[in-house]
């Protein structure tokens, strides 16, 4: 069993940054892979951002890409999501996810990951 804990969410001002953290449990989390999604009101959860059991390797949405970073510290079992230039449209609940095998992963699709944490809030204000 994994489990995964969100925090770091807020209100922003357009342009402004945040960082979210999500830690997990588990004595192996560096064979893990991990995503980011994301659900605002009325619409589905989407992906948002994913980094491999192979640290250089990672993945975006293109609505985020150059301006989110996903990152993951093994030694503190933790995987982030920095998020800049933040956009009234980037506000939902973020959800942290982790895949904990190895087999026909798809970073993007919400169905590739076997773990969820219960998100955060990110609100940014226009």
């Amino acid at each position: 069993q994994v489990q995964l804990v969100e925090s770091g969410g807020g209100l922003v001002q357009a342009g402004g940054s945040l960082r979210l953290s999500c830690a997990a449990s588990g004595r192996t989390f560096s064979s893990y892979a991990m995503g980011w999604f994301r659900q605002a009101p009325g619409k589905e959860r989407e992906f948002v951002a994913a980094i491999s059991w192979s640290i250089s390797t990672t993945y975006y949405a293109d609505s985020v890409k150059g301006r989110f970073t996903i990152s993951r510290d093994n030694a503190k079992n933790t995987v982030y999501l920095q998020m800049n230039s933040l956009k009234p449209e980037d506000t939902a609940v973020y959800y942290c996810a982790a895949r904990t095998y190895r087999s026909n992963w798809y970073p993007q699709s919400i169905h590739g990951y076997d773990y969820w944490g219960q998100g955060t809030q990110v609100t940014v204000s226009s």
